[in-house]
């Protein structure tokens, strides 16, 4: 069975490696990345307005040292980004920032160029459900959703850039506190998200405020493409993926189908003769709808209540007129950043690896080169609840991810006074006994009456069924045996793989910024990162 592409790839598979090189491996290939990058400098007149956007933030040295140099010829960028989730979202989003940190570091100790880490803001985005909300960890073991309350979040389709947080993030605000405030940086960092998450205030600003405050003293660059400034430099990219929308989805749907034959799956649907793009027909803060061809030069408006449609003219004049109407998808957002920035490198999770496999053709069509593709840090926290948790079940990290109820199975019998067969086991070894006999049985039955066939496959469907059941029962009573071993499973199970995923993909920072302070836990990932490495690494503050 072929792995997941991201996982494919970082293994080194050359299925994978076919589609995207690991460039970020070799030194070599760094060197190339970043003088190819160096000769696109960033325009002065973006970079006035990238200037302006830093400055709404709290003042850092370091960031305006970054900005002074991405004005000079030469300099080089790594980027990353997310999506605006509720105070930061999970916490692959600070690892993100982190990874993009210290690749710069290493990238500019390298090779000799400045090189500057920028955070791009996907504020074009519209899925609210997937940023109104975050996860956090307890002391208890499960994790308490907090979220905003936006009756209407599922229908939304304005890009999440104008959505206020509104009155529910004080109620947001006092959950964090009721659940974290005995913890022993929970003022420090509860003080911070207060100030940042105000009901006037933005998902994007108060995101923004947060990581900024978090990377000062690195100097972590903004850049949000939702200003109104930024969006005449962008036009030129939505006047492309318009007028060669066919050219581009033909290639891309090329790339899907050679993927697809290589054992791996589409991440991005390219649908046929459609932009990569969405327009805003009724202004800025307006619904975003994707593009479908229906007809010569006429475009359909695809979910649009009405079924309205637009055609190409309109859509040019707009652009002309309104670019902020226009914004990008997960496709052509990379290829509007590195068009606007001196890009060396991006930084980005299994989606977003995945994403750029596709991507190669609308790289070659644009005539932009890609650049590196680094996967981000990641890591698993063990904390000391947590390492305590394990030493009292004998346990590793790693195994807290196996089956919960095959590994309660597995505990109940190791530390049984006496030896517990598995259900498994048990099930076998009595129904392969009496399948035995019935065979054995059976030849001589046949003999005296073939009627009797119906009855014996009657009698052997029914011994199974009671086998198995009594074998479940039995299984759950070896799973249930220690309820104090259970419920300490059940406890590190949530703080390590809630609901069977990946720690970093659920939790919120806000856990372990109240366990270790907002700068100590931040400067523990940082410290914790290895540049261009994308192994996972456990992280014990």
């Amino acid at each position: 069975m072929t792995p997941s592409f991201p996982t494919a790839w970082l293994k080194g598979d050359p299925r994978a490696l076919a589609f995207l090189p690991d460039r970020f491996r070799h030194r070599a290939a760094r060197a190339e990345a970043a003088a190819a990058s160096a000769l696109r400098p960033m325009s002065s007149a973006l970079l006035d307005v990238v200037v302006a956007q830093n400055a709404r933030l709290a003042p850092s040295p370091a960031r305006e040292r970054h900005l002074e140099e991405l004005a000079r010829p030469g300099t080089i960028a790594v980027v990353t980004g997310q999506q605006m989730g509720l105070f930061l979202g999970p916490l692959f989003t600070l690892y993100k920032a982190a990874a993009a940190i210290t690749a710069a570091r290493a990238l500019r100790e390298e090779t000799g160029r400045p090189c500057v880490p920028v955070f791009w803001l996907q504020t074009e985005d519209h899925d609210l459900p997937e940023v109104d909300h975050c996860f956090i960890a307890s002391p208890r073991g499960s994790a308490k959703r907090v979220a905003l309350d936006v009756p209407e979040a599922a229908a939304s389709r304005a890009p999440v850039a104008h959505r206020k947080l509104g009155a529910s993030v004080t109620q947001a605000l006092e959950a964090l506190r009721g659940e974290l405030g005995a913890e022993p940086q929970a003022s420090e960092h509860l003080e911070l998200l207060a100030r940042a998450y105000q009901p006037d205030a933005t998902l994007a600003e108060a995101f923004t405020q947060v990581l900024a405050a978090l990377f000062a003293d690195e100097g972590l660059v903004f850049i949000d493409p939702r200003d109104a400034r930024l969006a005449p430099f962008a036009a030129p990219i939505h006047r492309f993926a318009i007028q060669d929308a066919s050219a581009i989805s033909t290639a891309l749907s090329r790339r899907v189908e050679a993927l697809t034959q290589a054992g791996f799956s589409e991440q991005v649907h390219i649908r046929p003769g459609s932009p990569l793009g969405f327009y805003s027909p009724d202004g800025i803060e307006g619904a975003r709808y994707r593009l479908d061809p229906a007809g010569a030069d006429t475009w359909s408006l695809v979910g649009h209540p009405r079924g309205a449609t637009v055609t190409t003219g309109e859509l040019l004049d707009w652009l002309e007129r309104e670019p902020l109407r226009f914004t990008t998808s997960a496709l052509l957002r990379p290829l509007l950043q590195d068009t606007w920035l001196p890009t060396a490198a991006y930084v980005g999770g299994p989606g977003e690896v995945s994403y750029f496999a596709q991507l190669s053709p609308l790289y070659e069509h644009a005539g932009l080169p890609m650049p590196l593709v680094v996967p981000r840090a990641r890591f698993r926290v063990l904390d000391d609840r947590a390492r305590r948790l394990l030493h009292k079940l004998g346990l590793t990290p790693d195994e807290v991810g196996e089956p919960r109820d095959a590994l309660l199975t597995r505990l109940a019998t190791r530390d049984a006074s006496e030896p517990y067969e598995p259900a498994g086991t048990l099930e076998a070894r009595l129904f392969g006994a009496f399948s035995s006999e019935l065979d054995r049985l059976g030849e001589s039955m046949l003999k005296l009456d073939p009627q009797l066939l119906d009855a014996l496959k009657r009698t052997r469907g029914t011994v199974r069924a009671a086998v198995s059941r009594l074998a479940a029962r039995y299984g759950r009573a070896l799973a249930l045996r220690d309820e104090v071993t259970t419920e300490r499973v059940d406890r590190l199970r949530a703080m390590l793989v809630p609901d069977g995923a990946p720690q970093e993909r659920i939790h919120g920072m806000a856990y372990y910024a109240c366990r270790f302070g907002s700068r100590a836990f931040t400067r523990q990932v940082l410290d914790a990162c290895v540049p261009f490495s994308g192994d996972l690494r456990d992280l014990m503050p």
